[in-house]
């Protein structure tokens, strides 16, 4: 929680920081879609951990813990490919080779996602209903963050794109 209001402050401090400043390294309008949708990420693994907390889950599921490696692995990839950011020209492909892997991990939690969910439905037919709902909260937001990454990756080859 304390990392998402740090977020919160850098999001603001980037959008203030690209009105005032007369000479960005891409399109202001670039910058703020890209701090926004990295903004998103952060709110998704929020609404994520609060949703942990109300379900009160003190276990996972194994497909939820490869969704939250698949998180981590994004992250990752997203961290490495924000310096690259700063000469675009020089480092383009190695910024779409760091989108195509977020966007391989994301299809891939999509895959994982679908089967949790199949498990745990087979699972709550025989159990309690109850099981389904909590299970189905958490796939849904680790989906949810894991399709914010690939939404900064979109985010990241708009610029390339623009400025390759």
């Amino acid at each position: 929680m304390r990392l998402e209001e740090e977020a919160d402050g850098i999001t603001r401090e980037v959008l203030i920081d690209i009105r005032s400043t007369f000479i960005t390294p891409f399109d202001r309008s670039d910058i703020k879609d890209l701090i926004t949708s990295l903004d998103d990420a952060i709110d998704e693994m929020q609404k994520t951990a609060k949703a942990v907390v109300l379900f009160e889950l003190t276990s996972f599921e194994p497909d939820m813990r490869e969704m939250a490696d698949a998180i981590v692995q994004c992250a990752h990839l997203v961290a490495r490919a924000m310096p690259l950011l700063a000469n675009i020209g020089k480092h383009a492909g190695q910024l779409n080779e760091i989108c195509l892997q977020v966007t391989q991990i994301e299809e891939r939690g999509d895959a994982i996602h679908d089967r949790g969910l199949k498990i745990l439905y087979e699972r709550s037919k025989v159990g309690d209903p109850m099981e389904f709902v909590r299970g189905k909260e958490i796939y849904d937001h680790l989906e949810e963050v894991i399709d914010s990454f690939d939404n900064v990756c979109d985010q990241i080859q708009a610029v390339v794109i623009e400025h390759a």
